[in-house]
């Protein structure tokens, strides 16, 4: 419960134990889109077609959503700091193992420790954010979350695309896989789950983690939560943004880019990080708006159509002028970061005592976008291709590309469609 005399730690303390949780959010990112840039090195070195990377990419997203409500339920148990701490060092051996794998399959695995290990990261903040903060600016925390970790994601772009003219992609991903091992330790050694560890105040009465985890309370939990409406409906509608991102500036935006408007690899790296960046840029924006207006749904709404929109002009007007497609992507990229208001308006929606469990069951579904759009993408090119290669690596028509981006189209299309049916919380806990 509040009180009066709860002021709360020192804010640079609370942003510095932040920022470290936050620099291994940025890391995970930092491997999601990695492969974007990567697609011809992938495809030459395990010999494998856009199905095949379609699936070696969607391997970290298949672990990433699996692990989303053990953390979610962990991030309540066990806490921040030791789940962070674990995520880093799981994070870290799978970087080295991707880097120096021989072959498709330890590659996989690799993605697949990756994908599970830095799904930690993300719920693993939002409990720092709760224990760290002020209530009052939950949503633009959040928002400032999603800022740090799509500067992983830009730098997966036209810097680690530059580093790839000088070094193997396999040294850079290894030295990825050390530097997240050392940011574990620093997270063990400093991060703590409540400012009263450190001797501070709280925001909130430090609640107690429970002595023990059983499948039963598993199970409890996810029954409750599926007595409020908003937690399915924000589990699938955050998928449709997240998802055609991801998708785009993940995998297939570059490859589509260099075939279809003639630019170099360098330069729709950085077209897709424009994506990002406007992303990055948006989501703090829309998470401090929704919380100065005192209400979630009616700027969710808006945003998103903006971002449907904006996907139809960039996936099917083939016309577009370099100009336009810049002026796209950017707007697009910014007004997809009113997914952000997501996690604020679902754990307001829910008691919060789940707050954590919910939080990962949202993330999961913010997953499931990219996780089942990159590999479905692929297999359509594929079915679509005409037969043409360019050094051993298949390249793909703007038919082909059209048919497989209309998966992509009807969820953020079905997204803005299931927001209507959400119950406003005001910016109020109303469970």
């Amino acid at each position: 419960m509040k009180t009066d005399k709860i002021t709360g730690p020192p804010m640079t303390l609370a942003w510095f134990i932040w920022g470290l949780g936050a620099l291994f959010y940025l890391a995970g990112f930092f491997q999601r889109v990695a492969p974007a840039v990567m697609t011809r090195e992938l495809m030459q070195a395990f010999h494998i077609s856009a199905s095949g990377l379609g699936h070696l990419s969607g391997l970290y997203f298949y672990a990433y959503v699996a692990m989303q409500i053990p953390t979610g339920i962990l991030a309540d148990t066990l806490g921040p700091r030791k789940l962070l701490s674990a995520g880093c060092l799981v994070a870290g051996l799978g970087a080295l193992l991707f880097a120096l794998s021989p072959g498709f399959f330890w590659a996989g695995l690799g993605r697949l420790l990756i994908g599970g290990s830095v799904a930690v990261a993300f719920v693993g903040l939002l409990k720092l954010s709760s224990s760290w903060f002020p209530k009052k600016i939950c949503a633009f925390v959040a928002g400032n979350a999603l800022s740090i970790g799509l500067i992983g994601a830009v730098s997966a772009g036209p810097p680690l695309r530059f580093l790839m003219d000088i070094f193997h992609w396999r040294q850079i991903i290894c030295a990825t896989g050390v530097m997240t091992l050392v940011l574990g330790g620093l997270i063990w050694f400093i991060v703590r789950d409540w400012p009263q560890e450190k001797g501070y105040p709280g925001f909130t009465e430090k609640i107690p983690t429970p002595a023990s985890l059983s499948f039963r309370s598993i199970w409890q939990s996810l029954f409750k939560l599926s007595e409020y409406r908003n937690t399915w409906l924000l589990f699938l509608i955050p998928g449709g943004i997240v998802g055609c991102i991801l998708t785009f500036s993940g995998l297939w935006g570059v490859l589509f880019l260099v075939s279809h408007h003639g630019l170099s690899p360098v330069r729709a790296s950085a077209m897709t990080s424009v994506l990002l960046v406007g992303w990055a840029v948006g989501a703090p924006v829309f998470g401090w708006l929704s919380d100065r207006m005192g209400k979630r749904k009616p700027l969710y709404i808006a945003g998103t159509m903006i971002v449907a929109l904006g996907w139809a002009l960039i996936l099917f007007r083939e016309s577009l002028s370099f100009f336009q497609l810049v002026m796209a992507l950017s707007v697009t990229g910014f007004f997809s970061g009113c997914m952000i208001i997501s996690f604020a308006f679902v754990t307001e929606s829910v008691p919060v005592s789940l707050s954590g469990t919910v939080s990962g069951l949202t993330n999961m579904g913010v997953m499931m976008g990219p996780m089942l759009l990159q590999p479905v993408v692929g297999r359509i090119l594929d079915y679509n291709w005409t037969g043409q290669m360019v050094d051993g690596v298949r390249v793909y028509s703007v038919s082909a590309y059209e048919y497989g981006f209309i998966p992509m189209m009807g969820w953020v299309i079905l997204s803005v469609l299931l927001l209507f049916f959400t119950k406003e919380t005001h910016c109020r806990q109303m469970a």
